[in-house]
C-alpha cells in the first residue's frame, strides 16, 4: 500500500516536471503575478464566492501596475489595463478572436458576430453595418420612444413609494424594445404567454454563463451538459428557439420584410417615415440577405440571438447606474433638466434625432456613467500568435484579459477617479485614447454603440422630465459580484417624485 502510493507519488511529480518542462516559457515568467499552488497554480482562487472573486481581481490590479498574469494548470492568461497594452491587442487584426470564456456562448449564439472569428465574422459585420445607418436608427427612435412613454407610465405608480428597484422597470424596457427593433415583435403584445418564457429564459441564461466559467469541471461539454445546470440550459435554449423560429418564420411568410431597409434608407429627413403596418426590424435586412444567398437560416437564427442577448442587458445595467448617481448629484440632475427644457419647452412631443444631438451635457453625464460603471467591465482575446507587449512578451495560446473596469478607475489617467464629473468629457481629454474604451476599439468595437447612445438619452430624458430622482442607494453602498455584466450585489434604490 505504501509502495503504492509512494510510486503514485512520483507519478505526480514527474508529470508535473514534465508540464513544467514542456509549458515554461522564460519571457512568460517575467511577468509579475500571485505565486500558484502545485500543479493547478492559480486555479483554486477562483473557487470563492463570486463577489470575492470580483474583489480579487480589482486586489491584484491594485497590487501590480499595469499588467499581472495567472495561470490555471497549463493554461496561461494575461491581464492588463495599461492603454499602450490594451491599444497594442485592439488595434491589431492579430488579436481578434475572442478568448475562452466566449466558448461558453456557443450552445447559445453558435457563430454569432459576437463568437466567430475570421472571415466569417469580416463577412457578417459587413452585413449587419447597414443596420445602423443613421436613417434606420431615426426610423427605430419612434419604437424606442413608445417604450419610453410606456416606462414612464410604468413609473407611475412608484411616486407614493420611498424607493423603487429600478432595475426590472429599465429591463422590462430595453428587452421589449430591442425584441421590436431587431424582430419586429414587441412582447407585451404577444398573445400567448411565450413572450414573458422568452424574458426570463434570456435573463437566467446569462447567469448560468459565469456559473460554468467559475466551474473548472464544467468546461468540458460533455459534463456540463450532465450537470443541473447544463440540463437546464438546455430547457431554455429550447423555448428561446422555439418563440425565434416562430417570428422569423411569421415575418418570412408575410414577406413584408422586402426592401424595407432600401425603403428607410432612401428616406429623408422630412419624409413620412413607414407607417405602423410597414415597421422595420434589423430581421428584415436578415432575411433579404438570405434571399440574396449570403446568409442561410442557421446564420440568421446566430445573429438574431446575439442581438438580443448583447442589446438589452447591457443598456439596463448602465442605465440603472445613471439614475442611481443623478439621484445622489441634484446638481447634475438640474442640468440634464434644464437642458431638456430649453430642447422641449412645455412641449410633450416626441424626441427626434436633432434633439438627441442637442443633448450634450446629457452626453457627458452617459459617457462618464460608463466609465465608473462599464457594462462590459472586461473583454477577452485569444492571441494565437505571440504577444508583444509594451514590455513583456506573452506566448502563443495565451488569453489576454482587458480589464476595463480597472482601466476606467485608473489615477495615472483620470483626476480622482472615483469621482463623478461628466464635465470631464466637456473638455479635450486628458487621457490616453485607449484609456476609454465602454465599447471597446478597433476592428471589433460594439457595432451597436450609437443605438445604445440613443436609446438611454432617450430613456434619461423621459424619465428625468417627468420625474425628479431623490437618493437611496449610495454610490458607496455599491458591490459587485462576478458576472459577465458588470451587476450590483444588492438591488439599487431610487426614488421617483413627480415634478
Amino acid at each position: 500500500m505504501l509502495f503504492t502510493i509512494f510510486l503514485l507519488g512520483v507519478l505526480i511529480l514527474l508529470l508535473y516536471f514534465f508540464i513544467e518542462y514542456w509549458y515554461k516559457d522564460e519571457e512568460y515568467d517575467k511577468i509579475p503575478g500571485p505565486k500558484g499552488m502545485f500543479l493547478v497554480e492559480n486555479g483554486f482562487d477562483f473557487i470563492q464566492d463570486l463577489a470575492s472573486l470580483f474583489l480579487y481581481f480589482r486586489n491584484l490590479s491594485n497590487k501590480y501596475k499595469d499588467i499581472y498574469k495567472l495561470k490555471i494548470f497549463n493554461f496561461k492568461f494575461v491581464l492588463i489595463y495599461n492603454p499602450e497594452d490594451i491599444e497594442i491587442v485592439l488595434t491589431s487584426t492579430k488579436y481578434n478572436d475572442k478568448g475562452y470564456l466566449y466558448y461558453f456562448l456557443r450552445p447559445w449564439l453558435n457563430d454569432g458576430l459576437l463568437v466567430s472569428s475570421g472571415a466569417k465574422w469580416h463577412q457578417r459585420r459587413k452585413i449587419l453595418t447597414p443596420a445602423f445607418h443613421f436613417n434606420i436608427l431615426r426610423h427605430f427612435s419612434s419604437m424606442l420612444a413608445e417604450n419610453c412613454e410606456r416606462l414612464v407610465e410604468s413609473l407611475r405608480s412608484e411616486t407614493d413609494k420611498s424607493k423603487t428597484k429600478i432595475y426590472p422597470f429599465i429591463a422590462n424596457m430595453t428587452l421589449n424594445s430591442i425584441c421590436e427593433t431587431a424582430m419586429g415583435t414587441a412582447l407585451d403584445k404577444e398573445a400567448t404567454d411565450i413572450g414573458t418564457r422568452y424574458k426570463n429564459a434570456i435573463h437566467t441564461l446569462g447567469s448560468y454563463l459565469f456559473c460554468r466559467g467559475q466551474r473548472i469541471w464544467l468546461y468540458p461539454m460533455t459534463f456540463f451538459n450532465l450537470s443541473p445546470v447544463g440540463r437546464s440550459q438546455k430547457k431554455l435554449l429550447k423555448e428561446i428557439g422555439s418563440f425565434r423560429d416562430h417570428v422569423i418564420n411569421q415575418r418570412r411568410k408575410k414577406g413584408s420584410y422586402k426592401n424595407l431597409y432600401q425603403e428607410v434608407m432612401n428616406k429623408q429627413e422630412n419624409d413620412y417615415l413607414l407607417g405602423e403596418k410597414k415597421r422595420l426590424a434589423m430581421l428584415d435586412l436578415l432575411l433579404e440577405t438570405e434571399e440574396q444567398g449570403k446568409i442561410d437560416v442557421e446564420g440568421i437564427n446566430e445573429e438574431v440571438d446575439t442581438f438580443m442577448f448583447e442589446g438589452h442587458d447591457t443598456t439596463a445595467t448602465a442605465l440603472q447606474f445613471a439614475f442611481m448617481q443623478f439621484a445622489n448629484n441634484p446638481e447634475i440632475q438640474d442640468k440634464i433638466f434644464e437642458e431638456c427644457q430649453r430642447i422641449f419647452g412645455k412641449s410633450d412631443r416626441k424626441p427626434t434625432m436633432n434633439d438627441l444631438a442637442e443633448m450634450k451635457y446629457l452626453e457627458c453625464c452617459i459617457k462618464e456613467t460608463l466609465r465608473l460603471y462599464p457594462s462590459v467591465y472586461f473583454i477577452i482575446r485569444s492571441c494565437k500568435q505571440e504577444l508583444q507587449l509594451k514590455k513583456y512578451k506573452c506566448p502563443a495560446g495565451t488569453d489576454c484579459s482587458i480589464l476595463i473596469f480597472d482601466l476606467h478607475r485608473s489615477k495615472y489617467q483620470y483626476v480622482e477617479p472615483l469621482q463623478f464629473r461628466p464635465e470631464r468629457f466637456q473638455k479635450e481629454p486628458t487621457w490616453h485614447p485607449f484609456a476609454y474604451i465602454p465599447f471597446s476599439a478597433g476592428p471589433r468595437n460594439c457595432i451597436g454603440q450609437k443605438f445604445a447612445m440613443m436609446e438611454m438619452k432617450m430613456v434619461i430624458a423621459a424619465v428625468v422630465r417627468e420625474y425628479r430622482l431623490l437618493p437611496v442607494t449610495k454610490p458607496e453602498d455599491i458591490a459587485f459580484t462576478a458576472d459577465i455584466i458588470l451587476r450590483p450585489i444588492n438591488p439599487i434604490y431610487v426614488k421617483f417624485e413627480k415634478r
